[in-house]
């Protein structure tokens, strides 16, 4: 029987050099999988506000093994960014985006969303099983009909809204 992995998420700055090596391997992952690497919509700036944060996933060494962002998108609803695990960290994306609701909800967000290419079906039916439904494309993704949206909404533990 295989023991479940533990993961230790914590926020981190997203140009520290553990955060780029993340973020330099999720960009050759997508650029492989999409022909984009990402990198255009994600800008360190916009997790460096408040309401926002960049997390890293550590495995039991320490190691740095996923990341995600949150950014503030409009009044009550966060978006997700950047979220990914290296492979061979089974359950990571899972305790990443878990993790990263439970921040939200405490933050005041009443939803989540984010986006993904529509030929990264990986990512697609890991947001579905993970509850999250399609919603119309947003902002920059108006119009791409290679972006898929996704939102979820939370269950908020206050009256406080971002």
């Amino acid at each position: 029987m295989s023991q479940k992995r533990v993961y230790c998420v914590a926020q981190s700055d997203p140009t520290a050099p553990d955060a780029l090596a993340l973020q330099a391997a999720l960009s050759e992952t997508l650029q492989g999988l999409t022909g984009s690497s990402g990198r255009a919509s994600f800008r360190y700036e916009d997790v460096q506000v408040n309401g926002a944060g960049f997390f890293i996933a550590r495995d039991e060494e320490n190691n740095p093994i996923g990341c995600v962002a949150c950014r503030p998108l409009q009044a009550g609803v966060g978006e997700v960014k950047r979220l990914f695990a290296l492979p061979g960290n089974p359950g990571a994306g899972a305790a990443l985006l878990r993790w990263v609701e439970q921040w939200a909800r405490e933050e005041g967000y009443c939803e989540l969303w984010l986006e993904t290419r529509t030929t990264n079906q990986r990512a697609v039916e890991f947001y579905l099983r993970a509850g999250y439904h399609i919603i119309d494309n947003y902002g920059r993704y108006v119009g791409q009909e290679d972006a898929v949206c996704f939102g979820r909404t939370l269950e908020v533990n206050d009256d406080r809204r971002a």
